[in-house]
């Protein structure tokens, strides 16, 4: 029959993995409804019968004959005579199939279709991806760089389906081309208008997490578990695992002889330095273990607060606090306790805390050298210009300013 570029229609969506054979036929027959209510004003009395894999269709018109001159509805109804042009031994009260040509539906009626068509098959496809999708997210994927942009990265799996990486969801020294393969986790689906976004990011936690899932059997088998995980992306990571067995040592499962097991996960993540401990519910014991490497004297805890004091020797607290205070930070996103750290030993009777000269110095440059466990004027004024420089977002004129400050007011 005359279909037109709706042929064209059929063979182009019959083959989509997304849709089955039932929802396209319906899908179609939905659409060809709607174009003969348009058309007649009721598709009640009207048959469709579609034959998706041919491209082909047929539609019948259904009227009850009735005597000449008493049609009341043109739709529902046809003339005796008009019938017996069809079949000349029709009689009233039967009723009469015949065939609508899709031309009778007119040009425009017909391109309507075709778009209408193609509307809602696209449409049904943007609904299973996003219900695929939203079943993935926290899943780990990969898919290959289609083209990257100053603000994200777009990625195409092996189906077709474009994923987004944004910028921000990158690790600092990630570098991408053309072709390469990328892993990250599902982090969100959302319906931008009727077409799902897919997020993918590489710096949550849970990519970290299911890094551990994949590469560590043990982690894959539940023999240990994964408690928490923090990061601060390219830069250092702490995760806290346990075993259910006591026969399994967590931490050396995952790290594996010299390393040999985390060095995939820390390649993959841009070289972050991954700190593995033992998870335990004793608190103090979880917060000294957290801030390793270094080796705490004693931890005194304030449940009420959320607060702990740790005390250590001297030379352990630049370990505690880390290369930009990351070590403790961690620590203190790992066991969620506010960390303070108080040396041993060190009494200085004439010493001042940095928060004293809030007047003369601003906040946040306290702030920086509190980051790197420097809160006293004779802490700061103990440590050599250029470490200082290196450990802190400071620069050197702000620093030798604050040493200035700091050595009139203990001269004073």
């Amino acid at each position: 029959m005359e279909n037109i570029a709706l042929i064209e229609s059929f063979s182009e969506f019959k083959d989509d993995k997304l849709i089955d054979r039932v929802t396209l036929m319906a899908i179609l027959e939905d659409v060809f409804r709607n174009a003969l209510k348009k058309k007649y004003g009721s598709d009640d009395n009207f048959d469709i019968i579609i034959n998706p894999d041919k491209g082909d269709m047929e539609i019948w018109r259904n009227r009850t004959v009735v005597e000449n001159g008493e049609v009341e509805d043109e739709n529902s109804e046809i003339s005796l005579a008009d019938a017996r042009k069809i079949e000349p031994d029709f009689e009233v009260g039967e009723e009469v199939s015949e065939e609508v040509k899709l031309f009778q539906l007119g040009r425009r009626a017909i391109l309507a279709l075709r778009q209408n068509l193609i509307s809602k098959i696209h449409e049904h496809d943007n609904t299973n991806l996003y219900k695929q999708f939203k079943g993935l997210v926290g899943d780990i994927y990969t898919a290959e760089v289609h083209h990257v942009r100053p603000k994200m990265v777009v990625l195409m799996d092996d189906d077709g389906n474009e994923i987004v990486l944004p910028k921000e969801k990158q690790i600092p020294n990630d570098y991408f081309k053309k072709g390469d393969n990328v892993r990250g986790i599902i982090e969100s689906v959302e319906l931008k208008g009727n077409k799902p976004q897919i997020l993918m990011s590489r710096t949550a936690p849970e990519f970290l997490e299911k890094l551990f899932e994949q590469e560590i059997p043990e982690v894959f088998d539940g023999l240990i578990n994964v408690k928490k995980v923090v990061r601060i992306p390219g830069e250092k990571a702490k995760v806290a695992v346990d075993s259910y067995d006591d026969r399994i040592d967590p931490v050396g499962a995952c790290v594996g002889m010299k390393g040999s097991r985390i060095h995939g996960i820390v390649r993959e993540l841009g070289n972050e330095n991954i700190d593995v401990i033992n998870y335990t519910s004793n608190i103090q014991l979880y917060i000294t273990r957290a801030l390793s490497p270094a080796k705490v004297s004693s931890v005194k805890i304030d449940e009420e607060t959320k607060k702990a004091e740790v005390f250590l020797k001297v030379e352990e607290v630049s370990k505690a606090i880390g290369r930009g205070g990351y070590n403790i930070k961690l620590a203190s996103l790992l066991t969620g306790y506010e960390l303070d750290v108080i040396r041993e030993g060190v009494v200085e009777v004439d010493d001042v805390e940095l928060r004293e000269f809030s007047d003369e110095i601003d906040a946040w440059v306290i702030e920086e050298f509190e980051k790197i466990g420097l809160d006293t004027a004779r802490s700061v004024l103990g440590q050599d210009v250029e470490d200082l420089v290196r450990r802190t977002d400071l620069e050197e004129e702000t620093i030798l300013e604050v040493i200035r400050i700091l050595k009139e007011e203990l001269e004073d």
